[in-house]
């Protein structure tokens, strides 16, 4: 037989012509044995199309092994056309060589198995002839293209998934040229994919950040991958963008680096978290601090005479700065209401007409949001005034009142009154009480002034300090 089984590997001869007779060609069990070894299956037909000769690729091809000299034109147990739908056998590819005696290359087709399994091929038949010119069958060559397609598929996939990422993915060769651009690169940087491709990735990197493509580069070549490195980057516009930047190495089919593929995420709005996060986490700890150095003097200066006492004097100062605290807490510490301060005070002993008839305490004044250290102060201030008018003032007996006013000195100076009517004689204290001490200490510190006119039909209490 004189063919040569290179051009039938390779598919470029379209015809074949066999010195010998086929069916008497020397070394028959050396060149079947031959056959056999090859990944390609292969198999033969007379010029009728019935199966002469299949190889075992052929057969596991299949998934079964044809009857020879009866089965026509191909082994497979059905066949089907690249889109699914049926393929008669007389339609395949070797049925088409064998009718119009011509090669047909790269013929597709999908291929059934007994098992109903099924394996996509392309086929490449060629006509056979004999030393005499006559057409004596065909030889075919299917390549199993489950892998190929497979892999297409998942490079399909991976492209899609590269275009539509947020993130820009983006590669360059070793000189730092980039390769290619997706959407998210365009999104991030504001180039266009045909403004970025063969440009140097340097025009990315602000001037004092270009020493770290050199060092990326160099880690790139010696094969190691680069995760999530927070850096600096500028986008077409001038801006700078914070991002983390992962790079790999991109190899060939040899092995070799080549490349290198970098995803570059915004981290911005991250960035900015983070210090919003340490911001608020500083401000809490001043603001702890602050609150528990104020808990802190308000047990260590209060006393009593019995321990019940000392307890109730402690629970009740720590509740008005824990209000305080609740109101800056529900305002994200923009600030404390004054009126709320002055209702959470003062509202067991005041009526839902605001004041007037029926009521024991009477609050008037404009809105004002106070910040922490005033409005804790002012908190502080009115508990002690409470306490004291209950214990000894107009709140110790039924007929008191209690009238309590704001007002602004100006725009930086808060003026409140406390004005008590109705109770008890007043006698003026002999020695200055806690509530007395704490009132004049935070007054001063917040640069302010404190006046007790403790006249004999009630007590009134002038504050004034700054906001």
């Amino acid at each position: 037989m004189g063919f040569a089984l290179s051009d039938l590997a390779t598919g470029i001869t379209s015809t074949i012509t066999l010195k010998e007779p086929l069916p008497d060609f020397p070394d028959a069990t050396r060149r079947g044995e031959f056959l056999n070894a090859l990944p390609a299956a292969i198999y033969m037909t007379d010029a009728d199309g019935r199966i002469t000769y299949f190889n075992e690729a052929a057969a596991a091809l299949w998934g079964r092994r044809p009857k020879l000299n009866a089965d026509l034109w191909c082994g497979s147990w059905r066949l089907f056309w690249p889109d699914g739908t049926p393929m008669p056998h007389d339609a395949c590819p070797m049925a088409i060589t064998l009718r119009e005696r011509r090669a047909v290359r790269g013929g597709q087709a999908i291929a059934e198995r007994p098992d109903g399994s099924r394996v996509p091929f392309m086929a490449f038949p060629t006509p056979l002839y004999d030393a005499a010119g006559a057409f004596v069958g065909a030889v075919n060559m299917l390549i199993d293209m489950s892998e190929h397609q497979r892999a297409e598929q998942v490079s399909h996939r991976l492209a899609a998934i590269i275009e539509s990422s947020d993130d820009a993915i983006i590669s360059k060769d070793l000189n730092g040229v980039i390769a290619t651009w997706n959407k998210g690169a365009e999104r991030l940087f504001g180039y266009l994919e045909q403004e970025a491709v063969g440009k140097p990735i340097t025009m990315l990197i602000p001037e004092q950040h270009r020493d770290e493509e050199t060092r990326i580069l160099e880690r790139i070549r010696s094969g190691e991958r680069i995760d999530h490195f927070e850096t600096i980057r500028r986008r077409k516009d001038g801006s700078l963008v914070s991002i983390s930047l992962t790079v790999s190495p991109i190899t060939d089919g040899l092995g070799r680096i080549v490349g290198a593929s970098k995803i570059a995420r915004d981290i911005t709005e991250q960035k900015r978290r983070e210090e919003q996060i340490g911001l608020l986490a500083r401000e809490a700890d001043h603001r702890t601090k602050n609150l528990l150095a104020l808990a802190q003097a308000t047990v260590h200066l209060t006393n009593g005479e019995t321990a019940a006492e000392l307890k109730s004097a402690i629970e009740g100062r720590l509740r008005a700065l824990a209000n305080a605290h609740t109101l800056l807490a529900q305002s994200r510490w923009a600030g404390a209401d004054l009126r709320n301060l002055a209702l959470e005070e003062l509202s067991p002993y005041r009526a839902e007409d605001d004041g007037k008839d029926g009521s024991r305490a009477q609050i008037e004044g404009p809105s004002l949001m106070l910040e922490q250290q005033p409005a804790q102060a002012i908190a502080l201030a009115l508990h002690e005034l409470t306490t004291n008018a209950v214990k000894y003032g107009a709140l110790s007996v039924p007929s008191g009142r209690i009238a309590l006013t704001w007002r602004r000195q100006s725009v930086n100076r808060l003026s409140l009154r406390w004005v008590e009517t109705g109770g008890p004689q007043v006698v003026p204290p002999t020695r200055q009480g806690f509530g007395t001490r704490v009132v004049t200490r935070i007054c001063e510190q917040l640069n302010g002034a404190l006046k007790f006119d403790w006249r004999a039909d009630g007590l009134i209490c002038d504050i004034a300090i700054d906001i």
